[in-house]
């Protein structure tokens, strides 16, 4: 997922793809593939796996070789919410439905304050990621004595430009978000895509978009490469 957002956000950079640069759009370049719905289909299954397994992490606590603070089974409760709706956005594609914008959640009873305290609660998560980025703290995830000394610093890079490149769009979007409820202005609620295509927009913006997409595609390398190493 993180590698085909990147790439679409490195197309949209140089200007040559009008596909999003955000989940739905790497969902859509999935199914636009040969064999499309059957690797969609796949992308289905993982992310409904992924989204289980945080929640069952949330709910049971660690496995054998992890840790178990309150604040990781909050993080996996989070992060498996978040992949279950990836996993409905994938098979509503499948399905040929779309899917809207949320934006109209600020139409809602109380909207303002649920988009407020996404971005708040999207700030806080790319903050966290930053951290994690410049600590190499996620090395504490994975089980990093099995690697080789190069294999662990590759692994280490690569995730230290991955988390921030998460925090810089994760940042984005949440300041965005609270200022479309404190403004309460719809159109100024944005997603990833609306960001991400912002950036090249501005001064720098291509050189600026290409190196968050970097960052993103680097992401996708640290979580295939931690699928193999990541303590459960």
């Amino acid at each position: 997922m993180y590698v085909l957002v990147g790439v679409l956000a490195i197309k949209v950079a140089a200007g040559s793809t009008s596909k999003t640069p955000d989940q739905k759009g790497a969902l859509q370049t999935i199914a636009q593939q040969p064999f499309g719905h059957v690797l969609l289909i796949l992308v289905a299954v993982g992310l409904g796996g992924y989204s289980l397994w945080r929640l069952t992490r949330a709910l049971l606590g660690h496995g054998p070789e992890g840790a178990d603070r309150g604040f990781d089974r909050i993080a996996a409760s989070a992060s498996g919410c978040v992949y279950a709706v990836l996993c409905a956005l994938a098979v509503s594609i499948l399905l040929g439905s779309g899917s809207g914008s949320g934006s109209g959640i600020l139409g809602w009873s109380g909207g303002t304050i649920l988009v407020g305290i996404a971005g708040a609660v999207l700030v806080g998560v790319g903050l966290y990621q930053g951290y994690r980025g410049w600590t190499s703290d996620f090395l504490h995830d994975s089980k990093t004595e099995e690697m080789s000394p190069r294999g662990r610093d590759a692994f280490e890079w690569i995730g230290t430009f991955g988390h921030f490149a998460r925090m810089i769009v994760f940042a984005l979007v949440g300041v965005f978000l609270l200022k479309a409820a404190i403004e309460f202005e719809p159109k100024k609620a944005v997603g990833l895509d609306a960001k991400l295509t912002s950036l090249a927009q501005t001064s720098y913006g291509p050189f600026l978009l290409g190196l968050v997409a970097a960052g993103l595609i680097a992401f996708g390398a640290y979580s295939l490469a931690d699928a193999r190493y990541r303590k459960i």
